[in-house]
């Protein structure tokens, strides 16, 4: 994979885990949960899907060559980038009136 491809592939895979815990009602996108899922439980999982989506970005990155040393500053932007692509998620889950 070209290496200006897996940098669009990253951020794709980014904006859709950002907005899972949003969307889906399970924990993780596979376990069905007794009790609704609160704020809490949904930035729990975003933190989990941060992880996961750099976990991605740095096979990617090992794949293409040698990984690049990080400071706490990348981790920083990536954290808030991340939280930014996740906006749409929480407008739709907290800000739209839903009908039941």
């Amino acid at each position: 994979m070209a290496q200006s491809t897996s940098i669009w592939f990253v951020l794709f895979v980014a904006l859709v885990a950002a907005n899972m815990p949003f969307v889906a009602q399970r924990f993780l996108m596979f376990f069905p949960l007794k009790t609704p899922k609160t704020l809490g439980v949904r930035l729990l999982e975003l933190v989990i899907f941060y992880f996961l989506a750099g976990g991605l970005a740095l096979l990617l990155e090992k794949r293409a060559g040698q990984i690049a040393p990080q400071g706490w500053e990348f981790y920083a932007i990536t954290g808030a980038l991340f939280i930014t692509l996740a906006f749409p998620g929480f407008i739709y889950r907290y800000l739209l009136k839903h009908r039941e």
